[in-house]
């Protein structure tokens, strides 16, 4: 593992052990805001926190293996692994949407057939007005953070903490809904309940459709396809890109490509322009880039 990655992984450890440890300590205050202030909308929320906390332990995990070179058993690397991460934060935020859906859901059902629900307590709304604030807060730190170091998984797990964010706006509103408006108003809490996973669900299939496409080798966009084409074309004596077959392995790509040179040049000078070509995506794509070049002689 060269300086870079081993910075890289230290990055991703550094941004997802802060958000490990507000997660944690938000999720300790959010339980007992919900147990002390009878509101099912926090209780759903510090369940949400939870699944964030569970997701963290996931991401430094699954990024220590995504951070091994190359070996016997893994030709490719083990970039897949931090893909799979990502799959894995979305299927969980999916379960903990449906779950804080279910839950609020079936309050309405039994308050819209004569059931009494509990007035929440002004503590549960405290605790969501602190909650929207420390997680938009990590979620801002965390998305640049993963953007800087190009990690799928530290982006997947910073749209979990908006994701939380968002959960907490709607408790706070069906909190303080149900708290200022009176007893008939109470159905608010359970009501901010089900439209906030809404909100987590649609985040959890945003993450989960590019992770499937990956896990099924789905070719690279048309323009970075037609990038690598036009970085070929431009070597001299090379012609007709074809067979191009592209996919993303974690953060990296792999590109095989069959090529035409003249068949009268020496097979070193062929090598040595199938080099410069391999070199010149590396340096375009990152050095982690796998790529295969076929020759062939112009027809």
């Amino acid at each position: 593992m060269d300086k870079e990655e081993v910075a890289r992984e230290k990055g991703i450890y550094r941004v997802t052990i802060v958000g490990s440890v507000v997660n944690f300590l938000l999720l300790l205050f959010k339980f007992f805001a919900g147990i002390m202030g009878h509101s099912a909308a926090m209780l759903a929320d510090a369940v949400h926190s939870l699944s964030d906390f569970v997701t963290d332990i996931i991401v430094i995990v699954f990024v220590r293996i995504s951070s091994k070179p190359e070996d016997e058993g893994h030709d490719y690397g083990h970039g897949k692994y931090e893909t799979l991460a990502t799959a894995i934060i979305g299927i969980i935020l999916l379960g903990v949407g449906f779950g804080i859906f279910w839950n609020g859901a079936s309050s309405i059902y039994r308050f819209l057939h004569g059931g009494s629900l509990q007035e929440p307590g002004m503590l549960a709304l405290i605790a969501a007005l602190v909650s929207v604030a420390f997680k938009e807060a990590l979620y801002r730190y965390t998305v640049f953070k993963g953007k800087r170091l190009n990690s799928q998984a530290v982006v997947a797990n910073a749209w979990h903490h908006r994701s939380d964010a968002l959960s907490s706006i709607g408790t706070a509103i069906g909190i303080g809904g149900a708290i200022l408006l009176g007893n008939h108003w109470r159905v608010l809490d359970p009501i901010a309940a089900v439209v906030v996973s809404f909100f987590i669900m649609k985040v959890a299939v945003k993450l989960l459709i590019p992770c499937v496409d990956e896990l099924l080798e789905k070719s690279l966009p048309a323009d970075v396809e037609n990038e690598i084409q036009k970085i070929i074309l431009s070597f001299p004596g090379v012609s007709s890109p074809h067979h191009l077959r592209t996919r993303r392995i974690g953060n990296y790509y792999a590109i095989e490509v069959h090529v035409r040179m003249d068949g009268k040049i020496t097979l070193e000078e062929a090598h040595r322009t199938a080099t410069a070509i391999e070199n010149t995506l590396k340096g375009q794509f990152g050095k982690g880039t796998h790529v295969g070049i076929h020759v062939e002689p112009v027809k």
